[in-house]
């Protein structure tokens, strides 16, 4: 049995998933077993998998039942004393099973390990262009009213979590579309301690076309999540509702801009911008909402191809060769 678990899902993910499983095959720390569930890919994502001799690496087929789901049959098949979970699209940096780990033996009461994620821009061949680092947020312990305001966590494939954690908060929900990993999240922070790793650990790739239409999907579903949030807080912090709604806004309205460039696109940013700022103005003395502001004026103001020319030469540029990805 090894001690951790890594849970990749896999859906037609037949450009990214080998180098996915590289990042993890490449750990410094090696006591692992990977469970990737094949989700009822119809492209070549089984042929590649099965190409992969590696004895650590488990693959269970099933009908596609979409992500939550394929978590959580993963989390059935998982033997380790602690489970990650990984997306078929995403990498890690040869440190992070072993930074999260060492951070959990050193703080007993602590359910949850998470790192700081760096989205990275790829073409539609998967590979990178260009990458922004998350914000780093460095909340440890009780952290649920932190997530409550927002996901600072901010990725799937970021946590590292005690089996018995994930056994006193049950699987996934499975209706949620998008934002169950926000959810899943915030069940966990009522009962468990979190602790961070302060380095950025996991590379969340971003393809501009599959982003885009997704928009919609994922504004509906993080409504549908935060209702379902506010629901189980506890009186005493109704209140951060209307941050959480702020920081809703934002997200939407980064969204659109970063992902979509049509007139209806830029009449949301700007609508979720306003409801953002009305709800919480102290997000305007925010770096993160200054830039925001930049480049929503940037589109309003220039055709698209200016706008994401001049944004292209803000963003920073980055190899797969570089060696934290690889061993």
């Amino acid at each position: 049995m090894a001690l951790i678990s890594v849970i990749i899902p896999a859906y037609n993910a037949e450009l990214t998933i080998k180098k996915t499983i590289e990042s993890v095959q490449n750990q410094t720390f090696t006591d692992w077993e990977i469970i990737v569930i094949n989700d009822g890919s119809t492209d070549k994502t089984p042929e590649i998998i099965q190409s992969i001799k590696d004895e650590r690496l488990k693959i269970f087929n099933y009908k596609n039942g979409g992500l939550p789901v394929a978590r959580n049959r993963g989390i059935l098949h998982a033997t380790g004393e602690f489970i990650a979970f990984l997306d078929a699209d995403d990498l890690w940096t040869v440190d992070k099973l072993e930074r999260q780990l060492k951070a959990l033996q050193q703080h007993p009461k602590a359910g949850v390990a998470y790192s700081w994620t760096c989205f990275m821009d790829v073409d539609e061949q998967g590979e990178p262009l260009a990458y922004l680092p998350s914000s780093p947020y460095s909340f440890t312990g009780n952290v649920y009213q932190n997530l409550l305001v927002s996901d600072f966590i901010h990725s799937g494939s970021n946590t590292l979590i005690r089996k018995e954690a994930i056994n006193s908060v049950g699987e996934f929900d499975p209706m949620l579309k998008s934002c169950e990993d926000w959810d899943y999240w915030l069940r966990l922070a009522t009962n468990w301690d979190f602790v961070v790793v302060p380095e950025y650990q996991i590379f969340y790739r971003r393809t501009p076309g599959a982003m885009s239409s997704k928009v919609e999907v994922m504004k509906e579903a993080c409504l549908i999540a935060m209702e379902k949030a506010y629901q189980a807080a506890p009186p005493q912090l109704q209140y951060l509702k209307k941050y959480t709604m702020s920081s809703f806004h934002l997200y939407c309205s980064s969204l659109y801009i970063q992902h979509r460039d049509d007139k209806f696109a830029i009449s949301q940013a700007q609508q979720h911008l306003l409801a953002a700022i009305g709800l919480n103005q102290k997000i305007l003395l925010e770096k993160t909402t200054q830039k925001l502001l930049i480049k929503f004026l940037l589109k309003k103001i220039f055709p698209p191809q200016v706008t994401n020319y001049v944004l292209q030469l803000t963003k920073k540029r980055i190899s797969l060769n570089v060696p934290r990805l690889e061993a």
